[in-house]
């Protein structure tokens, strides 16, 4: 046995240190980028050089106290963003499982037994008792297998690889949950700001009111003019109440998106009216490494081809090597005598001969989900040149509409103005009055909301462009420890 041991082992030793992978080796796969966004507006630069580029917090750029207290919470208190956290550790954590099996095992024990042989039963050979003590301390086994094909290597990489996506996934989540407060945000004060004009609008229809009821009173104007002018009060009324219930509606949204109960939480009336600042864009290609789903969709990829090549592996031998050793003996008295030393070792390998097409299958199955992992990494691609493009049209064509708009609205207040002059002078109904107060209270309120679809669109766009992250914060794929991602 010692002279196999002698020269069977080192050879053993050698083929597992240089044994190779069968897997494929991995590249990012292919993807048609356009070189430039077509939709950027006239006028905005490039975000080039990188001190131009959206930073980490990106919802600073808005330039508000308020939006920057509550989004620092999320990373705090959201629970969402906990539990996507967690179920990142959970990948993490097998990273650590898979990765021991390219290291030796060893198990230790000890045993103890009295043991009595029945006279009655047959014997082949002399038993000299028939009652026996039987002591083993220590008794160490180790057992390796050698990672000959890289089966164990590229299962390694694979739970490595969607773990990294799993911290993608994360970032994801993150920016995903500081877009939507970002959002919930602009859209409660844009309500703000409809509230303060329709209350300002009620002040104005309370004194043509009494305009009206004065002229009512003086025989100049008929009762129909009263019920016109209070109809027009009510109307506004009604409206400054309804927004109130959106409002209070976007108000819990956001007391749940930082981890509060909405009964406890409350924001202060301050009506929004600031345009959104300019956002750096830069160029397709940025968006590779600036958005945390496409690098997500690209680990995936790598995963699903590590996992390719553990389905290769299955067509080579598996070699596992063993040993134990350890004292044995009937009597503790001489448990720690040389003779009670014993040892074992021992090697098996063992190849599949046939299984009916079974390995087959498995490489056909992960040949493809290596090329629906690819289709799903480029349909990323696809989608994210979508959403910027589209929320740079928005912009766009926003700002376009808004300055129009503010035409409109001029229009409308000034048509207002020479329709209460008309009134007072006799020269017209009331109804003309009526009908240019609520000509210019539409047009002020769908500025107000171009406004918010403007806000909106920042928001998004910034979104689209990744929030100011960037791939080199994924967990890097030679680290073992896979450290925990900005996202917490």
């Amino acid at each position: 046995m010692s002279g196999w041991n002698s020269k069977m082992l080192p050879a053993i030793a050698l083929l597992a240190m240089t044994g190779c992978a069968v897997g494929p080796r991995y590249t990012r796969p292919q993807a048609a980028t356009p070189p430039a966004f077509k939709e950027v507006p006239p006028g905005w630069k490039q975000a080039q050089p990188s001190d131009q580029a959206i930073r980490g917090k990106w919802w600073e750029i808005f330039q508000d106290p308020q939006l920057n207290a509550l989004e620092e919470k999320i990373n705090v208190s959201n629970q969402t963003l906990k539990a996507s956290y967690d179920q990142f550790l959970q990948a993490r954590a097998l990273v650590r499982f898979h990765r021991a099996d390219l290291f030796p095992t060893f198990d230790a024990g000890a045993s103890a037994s009295r043991n009595r042989l029945s006279q009655n039963r047959g014997q082949t050979s002399f038993v000299s008792r028939t009652n026996y003590s039987d002591l083993q301390i220590p008794v160490v086994t180790v057992s390796y297998e050698p990672d000959l094909f890289g089966r164990i290597r590229n299962t390694v990489q694979g739970f490595r690889s969607s773990a990294q996506a799993s911290a993608g996934d994360l970032e994801s989540v993150s920016l995903t949950l500081h877009g939507d407060l970002a959002n919930n945000y602009f859209q409660l004060r844009t309500l703000d700001a409809e509230e303060q004009l329709l209350n300002s609008t009620v002040s104005a229809y309370e004194k043509a009111l009494q305009l009206t009821e004065n002229r009512h009173t003086g025989g100049v104007a008929s009762a129909v003019d009263v019920a016109q002018a209070q109809t027009q009060l009510e109307n506004a009324r009604a409206q400054a109440i309804d927004v109130q219930v959106a409002r209070a509606q976007f108000e819990h949204s956001i007391a749940v998106l930082i981890g509060e109960p909405a009964s406890t939480f409350s924001l202060p009336f301050a009506p929004g009216n600031t345009a959104p600042p300019v956002i750096p864009v830069g160029v397709p290609s940025d968006l590779l490494e600036r958005r945390p789903d496409i690098a997500a969709s690209e680990r995936r990829v790598s995963a699903a081809n590590a996992q390719l090549g553990v389905a290769r592996a299955a067509y080579f031998p598996v070699l596992n090597l063993s040993g134990s050793g350890g004292l044995e003996s009937g009597n503790i008295t001489t448990l720690f005598s040389g003779p009670s030393a014993f040892y074992s070792v021992g090697a098996n390998a063992l190849v599949t001969a046939f299984d009916v097409g079974r390995r087959r299958a498995i490489t056909e199955q992960s040949k493809a989900a290596y090329d629906q992992s690819v289709a799903n990494y480029r349909q990323t691609l696809l989608t994210a040149f979508q959403e910027v493009e589209d929320n740079l049209a928005a912009l766009r064509i926003l700002e376009d509409e808004a300055n129009r708009q503010r035409l409109a609205v001029d229009a409308a207040e000034k048509s207002l103005g020479l329709s209460v002059n008309r009134y007072k002078g006799g020269v017209t109904t009331y109804l003309e009055v009526t009908t240019a107060q609520g000509i210019a209270l539409t047009d002020e309120r769908f500025a107000v909301q171009i406004l918010a679809r403007r806000m909106a669109a920042s928001v998004q766009l910034i979104q689209a462009l990744g929030g100011g992250w960037n791939a080199s914060q994924l967990p890097t794929g030679n680290s073992d420890s896979l450290p925990r991602p900005s996202g917490q």
